[in-house]
């Protein structure tokens, strides 16, 4: 089956209705447990019909799943400070920053919730990211590691933390939480700074 989003024009009664739709999502899962989130509901809270939410997205994951897209897509700029523990710190703290949001928790919640195996829509953006950063410290000439490995030692404790514990993940602890992993890396990628470079 065809993405639905592929087949609908930008601009007009499409983006409206899919503004309205999203913002109802948004305004639902302020209010209500992410279980409680049913297409029906979502239709009365934007104003349009049910039958127009089930034609569009089918279900709720994957509305859920379209409302995070949208919401995660290029929110953060990636970093270029001239040495990777600067880029790292200053994204991983954005990261926590945005995480902290509870608008956006909720909605990372529910897609987590509702959604299949994979996890929210923002992991394929935040590994993007994370490659852009990794990227520039090569061509800096300098060592990175693997984005797999880089997201599963600072996006993954960021995200338990902040998922599945109350204790937030801080900009301040973000900040640690770099500067240790960094330290387990080689000399060239963790202590590579700004007047390194040429």
């Amino acid at each position: 089956m065809a993405d639905s989003s592929t087949q609908v024009r930008p601009g007009g009664r499409s983006a409206k209705v899919r503004a309205a739709v999203h913002r109802a999502v948004a305004e639902l899962l302020a209010e209500e447990e992410a279980e409680t989130l049913t297409l029906p509901a979502v239709a009365a809270r934007a104003g349009v019909h049910p039958t127009t939410l089930y034609r569009r997205w089918g279900s709720t994951a994957q509305l859920l799943t379209d409302v995070a897209t949208s919401r995660f897509s290029d929110d953060l700029v990636v970093p270029d400070s001239g040495s990777l523990a600067g880029d790292l710190e200053r994204w991983l703290a954005d990261v926590a920053t945005d995480v902290a949001d509870p608008d956006t928790l909720a909605l990372m919640r529910a897609t987590i919730a509702t959604g299949p195996a994979g996890g929210c829509a923002c992991v394929e953006d935040r590994h993007r990211q994370l490659g852009a950063i990794l990227r520039h410290e090569v061509e800096r000439g300098g060592a990175a590691p693997e984005v797999e490995s880089a997201a599963d030692s600072l996006l993954g404790p960021l995200y338990y933390r902040a998922i599945f514990t109350s204790e937030p993940a801080s900009a301040d602890w973000a900040r640690d939480l770099v500067a240790s992993y960094l330290s387990t890396l080689a000399p060239s990628s963790a202590e590579r700074r700004p007047a390194d470079t040429r």
